[in-house]
């Protein structure tokens, strides 16, 4: 059964005519995605913000933004680096300020929200390239230096919903394939671990009409980052074809009942663990794809961002 208080919102979004962001081109849908989080979220004051501009991908003449949320005091603070959602096609910084504002106060921690290219102007793997790019520089020498004598960042962490939970996971990978930066957590919420149409899961079928994500969204994006084939060619798009899971960070999974994705994210959660990872996996009974955005609406998405919280707050203690 789904959660009253999000019910009465997917009703209000019906009489409103809302429609299926897989019926619009990319612009509008990266719109309307804006309208429907703010319509939740609420940004809290209190908190330093600021955007900067960094370099992009080794090889590339381009930059990247980063949204850097500071608690107020003198720290230092650990670091969090955020990954947005929204299937890699919508979403940005700014459409999560109030999630990434409240880990800010709850962890105390200094939240680094990556506005990484999206598709189809940008496929695959540049979201991938793009948050990897991130994260070393926000753990290199230049980064702890612009970040400020606030910012820890040998106390480092991931976090991400949706696809920015992928992104976030991929991150661990790469980091340990690397052997940098140390990752002390990686927070997932709900994460797209099979890439694209890749894998029979039951949870694609019970909820492929919502009520939030639908099958036909899910294709839209896959469509629009993976391509024709709308499957993720390796691990770094579907964590799931890792050669090895093996030797990654403490992991919170965070799932919802009514959620497409639900089935992929408890396998990929199942196979951390049998891997010999220290996995904590929760599910939302009555929630649904995107709940992480609507704390501000939904008492029980209000539970899930402190629980989100408090795992953070816990491993970079």
């Amino acid at each position: 059964m789904l959660d009253n208080q999000l019910e009465a919102l997917m009703r209000q979004a019906r009489a409103a005519g809302v429609p299926d962001l897989g019926d619009l081109p990319p612009q509008a849908a990266r719109g309307l995605y804006r309208q429907i989080v703010a319509s939740t979220d609420a940004p809290l004051a209190g908190v330093e913000t600021r955007d900067l501009r960094i370099p992009g991908p080794a090889g590339l003449d381009i930059t990247l933004g980063l949204r850097i949320h500071t608690p107020r005091g003198a720290g230092p603070y650990p670091t969090v680096v955020y990954y947005h959602g929204g299937g890699y096609v919508v979403g940005d910084p700014e459409a999560y300020d109030g999630v990434c504002r409240q880990l800010c106060v709850d962890v105390q921690a200094v939240v680094v929200a990556v506005n990484y290219r999206l598709a189809p102007e940008h496929p695959y793997p540049a979201a991938v390239e793009d948050a990897w790019a991130a994260l070393q520089w926000v753990a290199s020498p230049l980064g702890a230096q612009a970040l400020g004598s606030a910012a820890d960042t040998q106390r480092l962490a991931v976090a991400g919903d949706s696809a920015g939970a992928t992104l976030a996971t991929v991150m661990t990978l790469l980091a340990r394939e690397a052997g940098a930066p140390r990752i002390a957590c990686q927070s997932l919420v709900y994460p797209p671990a099979a890439g694209g149409h890749d894998g029979d899961y039951p949870s694609r079928t019970t909820h492929a009409a919502g009520p939030t994500l639908t099958l036909r969204t899910m294709d839209y994006f896959s469509h629009h980052y993976f391509g024709p084939s709308r499957v993720a060619p390796d691990f770094r798009g579907a964590p799931l074809q890792a050669a090895s899971l093996a030797d990654l960070p403490p992991t919170l999974l965070m799932l919802a009942s009514h959620d497409p994705l639900r089935d992929e994210a408890l396998a990929y959660g199942h196979a951390l663990s049998a891997a010999g990872n220290a996995v904590s996996i929760v599910e939302y009974h009555g929630l649904a794809h995107g709940f992480i955005t609507m704390a501000s609406t939904v008492d029980a998405a209000r539970i899930a961002l402190r629980h989100l919280a408090d795992h953070l707050k816990a491993a970079l203690a």
